[in-house]
């Protein structure tokens, strides 16, 4: 056990001001003023550089496994000579850089020089070159933005999503080993800077745009969130205002939470930049044959705040219960674990708790929010303490809180300095997702969790658009009955998407978790090699899932929180089909709509032998 005698952590006192609505609902707003920030992201650069030159702020592994790292100091310098060369070759506040490239230090050097200069960064997911065969998503989004410039780490990996774009008159720049006429990295940063560096970063205000930032496409096609440089600048000072900690002691994070998302393009890198912390690169993912990278990083990296979606912190709880070492080195200096992205099923909670008392003599504080790209990223945070996984904390300092009905939920709408003012290039979409007073509409339900208190914090509801309604007219809260399935049948499932739209009854499409599926499946047969097929054909693994959902179902009252039956696929959730993103969230709607042969096959009568009827 590692000592537990750390000072305690610095939070802003939990308090809300709420104000009732008429005909219902409520506004809240935190107490604190919100205070004064940069009005550009590159100021905290410069901050650094001159007050800490030689601390670390970016590492990725090379090539040989070692750590190549950048100092603040060498950070300013590499930035403003890839602005100067950026500028040269006509890249602007009207032509944008496309990033291609995964998570390097390279990438991040880059995305900083466009916007110290007031060039737009447009990181795209890498998913949409590598994985997808069609690269509907990326041509979709490239023609959106007609960039002055695109980069790509390594052109040979690039080629096929190269060559389904259009780059007539577009920039192409690629690393050290650039071909064809591409423009090197080192050529690039070889640029002397000059006075039009200057000049361009004194134009560069809290309106100017810094990036587009492309939505998961979890409801539908990504859409271009314009991101300002006050959004950044000011959601980076409200997380600060009620997490006061981080500016006691230089933040280290290992991150693999990919830069064109908001989570780790956002929250993460710029909490690093804003508050002179260092950023370990992770290549690993939460996958098998990934998450093992993960590991071994652990054991290096000694981190003092750990982020991660539901996905990963679930990929990597088997690893730490398995090994005391690895443990102890996760948790050393660890401060706090925040998961976001998505609802924590309550069991991993508990198990993350259990793991850092072990460890810690005491549960590490455990921490979530609320937010999404069309607000920098963070709404809420949660600054005090919780015992349970779904608590997103109360709204930081600037934002505006209004809660609506939305039958019998609260539907929750915001604004504030962190919020977007619209989507690009799509004026239509923007004015859809405002209402009349200027609150941004999430389409989340949010409750508080204590009636009485509002100071203690609400809790997440789910998604009001993933609803529906029975055949007898009753609503599903799908997001909150997909979270207590999968909590009834951990470890058994992996994922699930709720079924029963003018139907009798509900019944959920699952995909197993082969690695715990495989251990109940050898247990009555040794023999059985677990490919997805043969574990879901398994009667022990059918019977595990039947006896877990049925204990659940025992609890439940009504048809619109009972599952009646449950069909496992083997085939895992498609991104081109756009039924999941690539940090693994399902796709609700794309997956009924992909997969309606297997929602009739589990309503058919007399039901298949593929369907469990519990």
């Amino acid at each position: 056990m590692l000592a537990g005698s750390r000072p305690p952590l610095s939070f802003a006192p939990a308090a809300v001001d709420a104000t009732d609505l008429p005909g219902g609902g409520m506004r809240l707003r935190s107490p604190l003023k919100l205070g004064p920030y940069p009005d550009n992201l590159g100021e905290h650069l410069r901050r650094w550089s001159q007050e800490a030159p030689d601390r670390t702020f970016l590492a990725e592994r090379d090539l040989q496994g070692a750590w190549r790292t950048v100092t603040y100091g060498q950070t300013l310098r590499l930035v403003e000579g890839l602005a100067q060369g950026l500028l040269d070759r006509g890249l602007g506040p009207e032509r944008a850089l496309v990033l291609l490239s995964e998570n390097s230090v390279d990438h991040g050097l880059l995305q900083l020089a466009a916007m110290y200069v007031g060039i737009p960064a447009v990181p795209v997911s890498p998913a949409y070159s590598l994985v997808s065969q069609d690269h509907a998503k990326l041509i979709h989004l490239f023609n959106l933005v007609r960039p002055g410039g695109v980069y790509v780490a390594d052109q040979g990996r690039f080629a096929p999503a190269l060559a389904a774009l259009d780059l007539a008159g577009v920039e192409l720049m690629a690393g050290a080993a650039a071909e064809g006429g591409a423009t090197s990295l080192p050529q690039l940063a070889a640029a002397t800077p000059g006075p039009e560096v200057d000049r361009a970063f004194a134009r560069v205000g809290p309106d100017t745009m810094a990036k587009i930032l492309f939505t998961s496409g979890s409801t539908g096609w990504p859409k271009g969130v314009v991101n300002t440089q006050r959004m950044l600048c000011a959601n980076q000072e409200q997380m600060a205002r009620v997490w006061p900690f981080l500016e006691g002691k230089p933040l280290v994070l290992l991150d693999w939470l990919p830069w064109n998302h908001t989570f780790g393009g956002n929250h993460n890198f710029n909490m690093v930049l804003r508050n002179g912390g260092t950023l370990y690169i992770d290549e690993g993912r939460p996958v098998p044959g990934a998450i093992e990278r993960t590991v071994a990083n652990l054991r290096e990296v000694s981190q003092t705040i750990h982020f991660n979606v539901p996905r990963g912190l679930g990929a990597l709880l088997p690893y730490l219960e398995a090994d005391p070492g690895l443990r102890d080195a996760f948790f050393r200096d660890l401060d706090m674990l925040f998961y976001a992205a998505a609802t924590l099923p309550q069991p991993l909670f508990e198990r993350l708790q259990r793991l850092s008392q072990a460890s810690l003599g005491r549960p590490v504080f455990m921490a979530s929010g609320w937010g999404s790209t069309e607000t920098s990223p963070t709404n809420t945070l949660v600054h005090f303490p919780v015992s349970f996984a779904g608590a997103i904390g109360l709204p930081v300092p600037g934002v505006e809180l209004k809660m609506v009905p939305n039958g019998d939920r609260l539907e929750m709408r915001v604004r504030g300095p962190n919020v977007t003012p619209g989507y690009f290039r799509q004026d239509e979409l923007t004015k859809q997702v405002f209402d009349e007073e200027g609150f941004y509409r999430m389409g989340d339900a949010g409750r508080l969790a204590d009636p009485d208190d509002p100071a203690k914090g609400l809790v997440f509801d789910g998604r009001v658009a993933e609803d529906f309604k029975l055949s007898t007219g009753t609503w599903v809260h799908a997001g909150g009955l997909r979270i207590g399935a999968l909590e009834a049948a951990a470890p058994m499932l992996q994922d699930a998407v709720v079924t029963g739209h003018n139907r009798d009854y509900l019944g959920l499409l699952a995909w197993p978790n082969l690695d715990a599926c495989r251990e109940i499946a050898r247990g009555e047969d040794r023999s059985i090699e677990g490919g997805a097929e043969a574990l879901i054909a398994s009667p022990a693994v059918r019977q595990a899932v039947r006896t877990a959902l049925q204990r659940r179902n025992e609890a439940q009252r009504g048809s619109s929180t009972r599952i009646a039956r449950v069909l496992l696929m083997a085939e895992p959730p498609s991104l081109d089909a756009n039924e999941v993103t690539d940090k693994g969230y399902i796709n609700q709607r794309a997956t009924l709509e992909r997969r309606a042969d297997l929602v009739e096959r589990l309503y058919g009568e007399p039901p298949s032998d593929q369907v469990i009827v519990l």
